[in-house]
């Protein structure tokens, strides 16, 4: 009976974290939206959303945690937040080098030169002609300017920068609501732990008034000893059963901590209980538009598909003229007090002639990219609407688990006292007390992991929904 309880909760634990993105992947399909990516830097995975940046003091004192104060910890904390924000501020920094190719290059400089010629040592012997010559200086200040007047390529480049920059920053958005759904299932997992173990340390109580009972029975002569080994090895079982318990909430909350960046060495309690709130079901359709229209990774693919496509763009365009003007005008002369203006400009018209292997390589590469991310967009389209659906189908059949747990809860207790009396009053052995102690324990179990996942679900549908910042309204029934 332990190890099938035991089985039982792994099985709970795997089916509702691993179906929510490694903790968030459910929601999102599988997938976080792909951030634009400079060189070394480091995209967001789901793994990172397990991580955070550890801020604050350890306090003597345990302090109490409400779900609010995690999500708020773990939007400021979390590493799938924090990798997020340095991809947005590389995108930035792609498109402005982008636009500065569009935009002149003005410089300056300042050149002071003082010269020593040795005629012989450079070849020239003229009888009669000094061979040293100087020394002499010249002041040369000058401001040079550069612009690429026609560059279509260089114009597409930039388009896609700054299409890749929207992406990221949807990207950034997109995490945050992922870091909710993450911290809320580790707190509700947190939470259901808890309430295993209070459940448990019931059990402890029941099976030990059991036990006396079987002992005191067996001692008065009118139980056989096989009443009282049975209760102990119940009892001993349950025990087993709390210590368990209670190593799993503490890991669970060591887990919740490093999603939040709280210091792993501060002690806290779970300041909100585990809610329970009927659901109202809603419009499928609508709710599927609502997703399209707030989702912000299937917007940041939408980014990155008009991106690829001016990369493509700009993949023909450099095949086209480029038109390049150059000039510079200063002052040079033996002093800046006897100097004169001098300047000059040039335009440059470049065509390619003899490059088609690499531009053909090029646009080749450029479709590759834009078919792909065609791709990816399309089928996120598809997984919008497969997130909705699943997300109502898990409310609605939790919603039923909970409510049948709920009277198998009352049933299995009205059981086990009903056994009870009757073992006190000498109609039956304790055989019958200790399956209906197992029922109990079986029910208890079920009750907390249905309501565990009826929670988890509200929170995949308002990720799902693109609302997962407006939790509230989901785990409170809609």
């Amino acid at each position: 009976m332990i190890l099938s309880k035991h089985a039982r909760k792994s099985t709970i634990r795997f089916c509702a974290g691993a179906g929510i993105l490694g903790l968030a992947v459910l929601a999102s399909g599988g997938q976080t939206a792909q951030t634009p990516q400079a060189p070394n830097q480091t995209a967001p995975t789901a793994q990172s959303f397990q991580g955070s940046v550890t801020a604050g003091e350890v306090s003597g004192q345990a302090i109490d945690l409400s779900l609010d104060e995690a999500i708020e910890r773990g939007l400021k904390n979390n590493l799938g937040v924090i990798l997020s924000g340095t991809q947005t501020a590389a995108a930035r920094g792609e498109r402005l080098s982008q636009l500065q190719t569009l935009l002149p290059s003005v410089d300056a400089s300042a050149k002071e030169t003082v010269m020593q010629i040795d005629l012989p040592a450079e070849g020239l012997r003229i009888p009669g002609f000094p061979t040293i010559i100087g020394p002499f200086g010249f002041t040369d200040v000058r401001a040079s300017l550069s612009w690429s007047l026609v560059d279509v390529a260089s114009l597409r480049k930039y388009l896609a920068a700054r299409h890749d920059f929207a992406a990221a920053q949807l990207s950034a958005e997109d995490a945050r609501e992922l870091v909710v759904l993450t911290v809320g299932n580790a707190y509700l997992l947190a939470l259901a732990d808890e309430t295993e173990v209070s459940s448990v340390e019931a059990q402890v109580a029941t099976a030990k008034v059991s036990l006396d009972q079987a002992s005191a029975n067996h001692q008065a002569g009118t139980a056989p000893l096989l009443d009282e080994l049975r209760s102990r090895v119940d009892y001993q079982g349950l025990e087993q059963q709390s210590i368990v318990a209670r190593n799993a909430l503490e890991k669970d909350k060591l887990a919740l901590a490093r999603t939040i960046g709280l210091p792993l060495a501060q002690s806290f309690t779970l300041a909100d209980k585990e809610p329970f709130a009927a659901f109202d079901q809603l419009d499928v359709e609508a709710a599927i538009r609502q997703a399209h229209l707030n989702r912000k990774d299937l917007a940041a693919l939408v980014e990155q598909t008009k991106a690829a496509e001016e990369q493509r763009k700009a993949a023909t365009a450099d095949r086209l003229p480029t038109l390049t003007f150059n000039g510079d005008y200063g002052d040079i002369g033996t002093t800046l007090s006897h100097s004169h203006g001098t300047g000059n400009a040039s335009g440059t018209l470049s065509v390619p002639l003899f490059d088609e292997f690499a531009l053909r390589g090029e646009a080749e590469m450029a479709q590759a990219q834009l078919d792909l991310a065609r791709a990816q967009a399309s089928d996120r389209n598809a997984q919008v609407d497969a997130d909705v659906r699943d997300a109502l189908l898990d409310i609605a059949s939790a919603q039923k688990q909970v409510e049948v747990a709920r009277s198998s809860v009352e049933l299995a207790g009205e059981a086990l006292s009903e056994a009870q009396q009757r073992y006190a009053n000498g109609v039956s052995d304790n055989l019958a007390v200790s399956q209906a102690e197992q029922s109990v324990a079986q029910a208890n179990d079920q009750y907390v992991a249905s309501l565990y996942r009826h929670n988890v679900a509200k929170l995949s549908l308002a990720r799902a929904l693109g609302a997962g910042q407006s939790y509230k309204n989901y785990l409170g029934g809609k």
